[in-house]
């Protein structure tokens, strides 16, 4: 009798602790790090649709730790290594350094990034598969032929143009590989192509200065010291522009993808990750092929160039 009375009392133990634990998954409450690496309007919008998808998606049961790194890897390290401290549920890196930063800090929390043109070449991947096969997933940045419609945009709204300057930040792994990129479909257009290149931000107005000095018109990628730090006065000659953002800072179009829709599906990939309990290595990062043209009427006013009507206008 005694023994089993024992019985009894362990069975009602694990059935006791097993409701409890059920109950306290039901509850849970996710934190969420959000890695950005500066303030400015790509960036923004993108975080903005993570963050809405994941309250679509949780309602009450997330909260977000927000940080900017104000542009600075060396912060994004810092704050990534917080956020390990912290053993946040997720970390959401928004940009290149964003990610290389929280993928050096942790193989073990998931990381969703966006905002990111290239995940092999941010994250070093030979033989690249369309997965990270590690803790990393996320949404590129680079819509599927973006490129080749960008240089073919310099032909469409310039036909006179001969020399394009390549202008962008040499710290930025993601814009090398869009210069690398887009030689190719400038030099099937018989286009003469130099890069222009700046490393301080500060650097910005004289390199500026001197790509245009050279230039007929100047194509910038998605570059994020020149998306924060570059100004229209700066530039005295068309800009084509990589992404929205840049197009309604400094230039005349561009053909770009929704930084607040790769947001978004990056928190769907992030709500699957925490509800669900998907493996990261196992989710394909996404590159989207919707995009549009769209062209900044202040500016192609300025150098009085006509835009199509299938163009739509930068807000």
């Amino acid at each position: 009798m005694k023994k089993l009375l024992i019985v009894l009392f362990v069975l009602l133990l694990l059935v006791g602790c097993s409701g409890e634990k059920g109950g306290d998954e039901g509850d849970k409450v996710f934190n969420v790090g959000v890695l950005q690496l500066i303030q400015h309007d790509a960036l923004d919008k993108a975080t903005e649709g993570f963050k809405d998808a994941l309250k679509d998606k949780l309602g009450d049961k997330v909260v977000f730790d927000e940080q900017n790194a104000s542009g600075d890897s060396a912060n994004c390290a810092v704050i990534a290594n917080q956020f390990v401290a912290n053993d946040v549920d997720l970390i959401f890196a928004n940009a290149t350094p964003a990610l290389q930063a929280a993928s050096t800090a942790t193989d073990t929390i998931p990381v969703v990034a966006t905002s990111v043109t290239s995940f092999a070449a941010a994250l070093n991947i030979d033989n690249w598969t369309g997965m990270t096969g590690t803790n990393v997933t996320g949404t590129s940045d680079l819509a599927v032929g973006a490129l080749e419609k960008q240089a073919a945009q310099i032909v469409e709204l310039l036909p006179d143009a001969k020399k394009v300057a390549i202008f962008y930040c040499s710290a930025e792994p993601n814009s090398v590989a869009q210069a690398d990129e887009i030689e190719g479909y400038l030099d099937a257009l018989g286009l003469e192509h130099q890069r222009f290149t700046f490393s301080d931000s500060n650097d910005i107005a004289q390199v500026a200065v001197n790509a245009c000095e050279w230039a007929d018109v100047v194509f910038v990628p998605t570059d994020n010291a020149v998306a924060s730090y570059a100004s229209e006065d700066q530039f005295s000659k068309p800009v084509i522009a990589g992404e929205e953002g840049i197009c309604k800072r400094i230039g005349i179009a561009t053909v770009s993808l929704s930084y607040y829709q790769i947001g978004y599906k990056a928190g769907e990939m992030a709500a699957d990750i925490l509800i669900n309990g998907t493996d990261p290595a196992t989710l394909p990062v996404v590159e989207e092929s919707e995009m549009s043209k769209m062209y900044n009427p202040s500016i192609a006013a300025k150098f009085g160039i006509e835009i199509p009507s299938d163009y739509i206008a930068v807000e």
